[in-house]
């Protein structure tokens, strides 16, 4: 499933427009870093990958930001535990 992610910074959340549902990620941003908070995606929309591919996008925009993300999100710190190719991106 394909979608795109945007940086709602009024919200401090990215999210994904999908079939007039939204699915975000809430982030608290510092100056080094983004605290990812909340992952929800509509009970619709849930197995369908939305919220692993999410996670990819907002790693991939921290990146380019230059900044670590602290998983506080217990979603996002599995994801983090399972592919240890992002262990990089992850704040001391």
């Amino acid at each position: 499933m394909e979608f795109t992610v945007i940086d709602n910074k009024d919200e401090n959340r990215f999210e994904a427009r999908i079939d007039g549902k939204t699915a975000f990620i809430e982030y608290k941003p510092t100056e080094h870093k983004l605290i990812l908070t909340h992952t929800e995606v509509p009970k619709e929309l849930e197995g369908k990958g939305i919220a692993s591919g999410m996670v990819k996008e907002v790693l991939k925009e921290a990146e380019k930001r230059k900044l670590k993300v602290d998983p506080e999100c217990p979603f996002i710190a599995g994801y983090l535990k399972r592919h240890p190719e992002y262990e990089g991106h992850i704040a001391e």
